[in-house]
């Protein structure tokens, strides 16, 4: 019988999250295995992914890749769904429990690229903001690091202020909204996501005013916005490769074959030098073979 993968993802709004679960549907299919999606109807609800975990584990898949609406909140629920006996590849969002491996990218450097990249444009320096995301997620927890540590390196980018934009667009407008009617002079806004980015500008427009812009996540609306010169750069995290992985690392485990406990994606960043790659449509990408992401494997050449 084909192995069944359950995938879970956090909101079904990120397009970063929709290319993730292409990614593991693609991965698993040419694998000869399925998978399903799984998603909140409402975004970053832990309670309603927490009965979805509970439903999907009592059908007993044979691998589940998981990304937690709240990591503190779904302890409990992945502790009870491993206790079924079910292997898990978490992705995105780290959480304490027994995960056969976590594919990710380094948030805190993510967090040091996205102010390198504000300060090489800002050379003399300049007040900015910073638009984050939950608490809730550990990802926000870690740009939000990396975004305050690589500051003291450049002294002449000022931290005014910082909002929460919840990873969506729509806050991130709004986020961004508040912060111009608090400042009367905001040269950069740095942003946790391509989301809250964009909503960042929708805010800028709306108000008449200039500020030079960065996401997170390279997604193509964000390669867009960069080939307009509407935003100055984004930081790659690869949504369709992380699910692509994550479904060749949960296939393997199952086979038996080693993979490792962590797979970090290389940090990025996207400008206007080098962003036309991230322009094609996320259903055009081919998959990533194994051994561009894990070289070293002795197994390799197989995926």
């Amino acid at each position: 019988m084909a192995p069944r993968l359950a995938a879970f993802i956090k909101n079904g709004v990120n397009p970063n999250y929709q290319a993730f679960l292409l990614g593991v549907e693609r991965a698993a299919t040419a694998a000869g295995a399925t998978a399903t999606r799984h998603v909140p109807a409402t975004p970053d609800n832990a309670a309603e992914q927490t009965a979805l975990l509970a439903a999907v584990a009592a059908e007993r898949p044979d691998a589940i890749i998981f990304a937690p609406a709240d990591d503190r909140l779904l302890e409990r629920p992945v502790a009870a769904a491993r206790a079924r006996g079910i292997p898990f590849i978490g992705f995105v969002n780290r959480m304490a429990g027994d995960f056969a491996s976590f594919v990710g990218a380094d948030d805190v450097a993510m967090g040091h690229a996205a102010i390198g990249a504000m300060a090489t444009a800002l050379p003399q320096g300049g007040p900015i903001v910073l638009i984050e995301g939950p608490d809730t997620a550990p990802t926000s927890r870690d740009r939000g690091r990396g975004f305050r540590e690589a500051l003291l390196d450049h002294p002449g980018l000022h931290l005014l202020d910082s909002e929460a934009g919840h990873y969506l667009r729509g806050p991130g407008r709004v986020a961004m909204a508040s912060l111009l009617a608090r400042h009367p002079r905001i040269d950069g806004v740095v942003c946790a996501n391509d989301l809250m980015a964009l909503g960042a500008l929708d805010a800028l427009d709306a108000a008449g005013r200039r500020a030079l812009v960065t996401g997170i996540n390279g997604t193509v609306p964000a390669a867009q916005a960069i080939a307009e010169g509407r935003l100055l750069a984004s930081i790659d995290y690869d949504g369709f490769r992380m699910g692509a992985v994550a479904a060749m690392a949960a296939l393997r485990h199952l086979r038996g074959r080693a993979i490792p406990r962590e797979i970090l994606l290389p940090t990025q960043v996207i400008d206007r030098s080098n962003h036309r790659p991230w322009l094609v449509p996320v259903e055009q990408r081919p998959l990533p073979r194994w051994t561009e992401i894990v070289p070293n494997d002795d197994d390799n050449n197989r995926e």
